[in-house]
């Protein structure tokens, strides 16, 4: 896929804003008319801190922002990569910072930058660390090799939608020859539906609530989501990168039951087919009178359920698509690849929302630790 082909529409950066000026007329003429007022504008998405233990725009902030950019690229087999990563770090500092002369005078607000490496790099680090695997094949897939795998992942979030394209500008000027560009995607979330105490999630393009299921507490983010233990890997995670294109219209032509069936959920609310509310676990071993499973055998939440799977929970910052197609670029953090592998191979078997999805491009990548101004992003895994 050539980059012109992947390259986001200009509608999906184009915000339609407006100040609307009212004019007050006065009784006499010997007053003089009041000056136009201007309504106040809104107020600036709070900073992301992009130094730490962990990277920024995975768990924070804690409602994604509704515009991302993904930029997946190579690098040549003779660069440095350390030096390469530090160089992309500090460029991150000063364009969350605002610093940085190639935003243009754009505010950052609360821009995210995620930087994360392929497992041909983590192999060259060490073949024994996570994230040295590549992705399985799966079916239902229509990937041109230009969009399977690739060295470096550049996630890039943010309120404005402007952004997106200035600072992918500048990260791939700051590394200039070295790297190649494979493909690009941009998405976009809908306002959050709350589900739960704390806990909320967007709607995708088939009209359900998507990412209730995940880590949501701290103590969750430890254990199913954040590496442990110490250098290199201690505070990274493992993140996959899938875009899917979506039928629509084959989708929208089901009876409101039948695509409840398809997910298990009901499409108002989220919750579970079998009762209960969205943040609840659904009864997957409730019947009807007749013996019919509430939860069909072949629902999504029964095939990808965790329980069911046999593996750890995983945070997903997934968004809506419209180019190439209607779909979803799903996007999954977790500390073990078998999370994801092993709950796709539970629904290749036979998960009813397979049916009404094609991917078109796939990726792993290990997400690096935190980094800030004494220890470079990287610099722990490539010395």
């Amino acid at each position: 896929m050539s980059r012109a082909d992947s390259r986001p529409s200009r509608r999906a950066f184009i915000g339609a804003t407006g100040a609307v000026a009212a004019t007050g007329l006065t009784a006499g003429c010997e007053s003089p008319a009041p000056k136009p007022s201007r309504r106040p504008s809104p107020a600036s998405p709070a900073k992301v801190s992009p130094t730490g233990r962990y990277q920024a725009g995975i768990t924070l902030p804690q409602r994604a922002q509704p515009n991302l950019l993904a930029v997946v690229a190579d690098l040549g087999d003779a660069v440095a990569v350390g030096p390469l990563l530090a160089e992309l770090g500090q460029a991150v500092l000063r364009l969350t910072a605002g610093t940085d002369p190639r935003l243009l005078g754009l505010p950052p607000g609360d821009l995210t930058v995620t930087i994360g490496v392929g497992p041909r790099l983590v192999r060259r680090a060490d073949p024994s660390l996570p994230g040295a695997a590549d992705l399985p094949r799966f079916s239902r897939e229509r990937i041109a090799p230009q969009a399977r795998g690739g060295d470096l992942l550049m996630q890039i979030c943010a309120g404005d939608p402007l952004l997106l394209p200035v600072v992918a500008a500048a990260l791939l000027e700051q590394a200039g020859h070295r790297i190649r560009e494979r493909w690009r995607q941009s998405g976009r979330r809908g306002p959050n539906v709350p589900v739960d105490k704390d806990i909320s999630a967007p709607r995708n393009l088939l009209g359900f609530i998507d990412g209730i299921v995940g880590p949501h507490t701290a103590a969750e983010h430890q254990r199913h989501l954040w590496l442990g233990g110490p250098a290199p890997v201690g505070g990274g995670t493992i993140a996959v990168v899938r875009r899917m294109e979506l039928d629509l219209p084959r989708f929208t032509a089901l009876s409101v039951a039948d695509q409840e069936a398809v997910f298990g959920r009901r499409r108002a609310t989220g919750a579970p087919l079998s009762g209960g509310t969205a943040a609840g676990d659904p009864d997957l071993g409730a019947k009807t009178p007749d013996g019919r499973y509430l939860v069909p055998a072949d629902a999504h939440v029964r095939r990808a359920n965790p329980n069911a799977v046999g593996v750890g929970l995983m945070l997903r910052r997934s968004y809506s698509t419209d180019e190439p197609a209607p779909g979803l670029l799903f996007i999954s953090f977790q500390n073990d690849i078998r999370t994801f592998t092993n709950t796709l191979a539970r629904m290749d078997d036979s998960d009813a929302l397979l049916r009404f999805t094609t991917t078109t491009a796939s990726a792993t990548f290990l997400i690096l630790p935190g980094f800030d101004q004494q220890h470079p992003l990287g610099a722990k895994m490539f010395h």
